[in-house]
C-alpha cells in the first residue's frame, strides 16, 4: 500500500534521482536518461497511465503543441509512463512526433520513487510535477485515470514557481503579466 506521506513529504524537498533510465529521445527508443541531464532546468515530470489510451493523448498532443511555450520559459517536459520505448514509439506514430523525452518506466522505479505509481495496476497516476532549476520539487499535481489535466494551468503554475523563485508572493489567480504581492 502507498504511504501518502511520501508524495505530500516531496514538495520542497530534492526530487528522487534517477539515473540511466530507459527513454525514447528523439526516435530512439535504446536511449536513457537521468534526472542530471536537465541540471539549471525547470523540468516538468508529466507521467500518465499508458499509451494507446483515451484521455492520455488528449493530453499529450496538447503538451506537445505547447512546446515553444514551454521553450520560451525555459522548461522541459519529460513524459513517463510505464510502457516501453518501444511502445511509446508506435504510438508516437499515430499522435505525432514528440520533442520530450519519454521515460519508459518498466520497472516502475522512478513513478515508485516520485509517490506516483497505482501499484494495483502497474500503471501511473496522472501526475504533473514540478522541479525547479536546483532539484526541488515546488508542486506535485495527482489526478485519477480518468480526467485529462490542463496544460494551461501547468503553464501558468510553472509561471508562478518562477516568480516566486525570484521572492515574489504570487496571489490566487495570477497569470503572467499580473502584479505578485510585493
Amino acid at each position: 500500500m502507498l504511504d501518502f506521506d511520501v508524495v505530500s513529504c516531496l514538495v520542497n524537498e530534492q526530487a528522487p534521482d534517477f539515473e540511466d533510465v530507459s527513454a525514447l529521445v528523439k526516435n530512439d527508443p535504446k536511449a536513457t536518461i537521468s534526472l542530471k541531464d536537465f541540471d539549471g532546468k525547470w523540468v516538468i515530470l508529466f507521467s500518465y497511465p499508458l499509451d494507446f489510451t483515451f484521455v492520455c493523448p488528449t493530453e499529450i498532443k496538447e503538451l506537445m503543441a505547447k512546446a515553444p511555450e514551454f521553450a520560451k520559459i525555459g522548461v522541459q517536459p519529460i513524459l513517463i509512463s510505464t510502457d516501453s520505448a518501444f511502445t511509446h514509439l508506435a504510438w508516437q506514430k499515430e499522435i505525432g512526433e514528440c520533442p520530450y523525452p519519454w521515460i519508459a518506466d518498466t520497472n516502475h522505479e522512478v513513478s515508485d520513487a516520485f509517490g506516483i505509481l497505482k501499484e494495483d495496476q502497474g500503471i501511473t497516476f496522472r501526475a504533473t510535477i514540478i522541479i525547479d532549476p536546483k532539484g526541488i520539487v515546488q508542486s506535485v499535481q495527482i489526478n485519477n485515470l480518468p480526467v485529462g489535466r490542463n496544460v494551461d494551468e501547468i503553464l501558468r503554475t510553472v509561471q508562478a514557481f518562477q516568480e516566486a523563485a525570484k521572492g515574489k508572493l504570487v496571489p490566487c489567480n495570477w497569470k503572467p503579466g499580473d502584479k505578485t504581492l510585493n
